[in-house]
């Protein structure tokens, strides 16, 4: 192994070297990914400060840098063995390192926004349809609450009317507007 590595020309140890180390530490990264641990703040721009939601997308980051460390080895590797020119061979190596990190950065930047906050917004209960649970005061003289459908479960919200009658419990209603303070206004539903 020594007789190969002495062989070779500085130009083939830069590669191999860059290839090895960052190849090792990816996998660890790799690891430590799958198992949970945290080792996002190693490269993050923006952890050190507070209540921030962090920067979209983030093309330099440690994940990102080692991954880029990591094919522009072996890209230069595969360049070298291919015979290529020690010119291509950086130019082809640096274009494939590029290109992975633009793809971590991409993935990481689109596995964000499958992330949910899980709060209900009352404007999605507009329209909805559902039934009284505890009786509404007419002309908006007492709140009552009503079970909807919103986000995909079934809730239980207060709501009032500007119906001249009450409505009880078991009458089906229908969302027509949520007040500023999230109350809905319902009326009774017609078929």
């Amino acid at each position: 192994m020594e007789q190969w590595f002495a062989a070779l020309s500085i130009f083939e140890k830069v590669y191999w070297l860059t290839a090895g180390i960052s190849s090792v530490i990816f996998l660890i990264l790799l690891v430590l990914t799958f198992i949970g641990a945290e080792v996002d703040d190693l490269g993050d721009v923006d952890a050190e400060i507070d209540g921030d939601t962090g920067i979209g997308f983030q093309f330099l980051s440690f994940k990102n840098l080692m991954g880029f460390f990591t094919i522009f080895g072996w890209s230069g590797i595969a360049c070298i063995d291919a015979g290529y020119s020690n010119g291509l061979t950086m130019i082809i190596s640096v274009v494939c390192g590029l290109l992975m990190m633009l793809a971590m950065a991409t993935l990481f930047y689109y596995l964000t926004k499958l992330d949910s906050d899980g709060s209900l917004k009352m404007k999605n209960a507009l329209n909805s349809v559902g039934e009284v649970y505890l009786t509404i005061g007419a002309n908006r003289s007492r709140i009552g609450k009503v079970q909807v459908n919103v986000q995909g479960g079934l809730r239980s919200l207060e709501a009032l009317t500007d119906e001249s009658t009450d409505l009880i419990q078991g009458d089906i209603i229908t969302v027509t507007s949520v007040t500023d303070n999230g109350i809905l206004i319902v009326n009774k539903h017609s078929k």
